[in-house]
């Protein structure tokens, strides 16, 4: 059973101007390698990573807050380049609390010219 739908939708040029701090305190260390990677794509995988925090914190029917923070939900690649979520903290609690210990994440993210949007689907088991 469906326990929580997200979407997001940015403008990838928002992150252009960050500075290293500010991406720094956002993002983890991972995401900001797997971005540099990509110099020339490097907004658009920040934008892709921002989406999936966002909807996912949709789904989860919160924000973050005192309870939970940037890094607790980030975005990591399968073996297969598979965009996945990694949640942890208050963002696992809450979680915990909406679908239940054994809860399944799904994430869907894409990108077109300016715009990244990403979806997320938590399922109750």
């Amino acid at each position: 059973m469906i326990a929580g739908i997200g979407i997001d939708l940015v403008e990838c040029d928002r992150f252009l101007d960050w500075s290293a701090f500010k991406k720094q305190r956002i993002f983890t260390k991972k995401e900001l390698e797997y971005a540099d990677n990509d110099n020339a794509n490097s907004e658009k995988h920040l934008a892709n990573f921002w989406a999936a925090r966002e909807a996912c914190l949709k789904a989860l029917g919160t924000g973050f807050g005192d309870d939970i923070g940037f890094s607790d939900v980030s975005v990591t690649h399968n073996d297969a380049g598979r965009p996945e979520l990694l949640i942890t903290g208050g963002a696992k609690a809450a979680l915990k609390e909406l679908a239940g210990p054994n809860a399944s994440v799904f994430l869907s993210i894409t990108d077109q010219e300016d715009y990244s949007a990403a979806m997320v689907v938590i399922e109750r088991q």
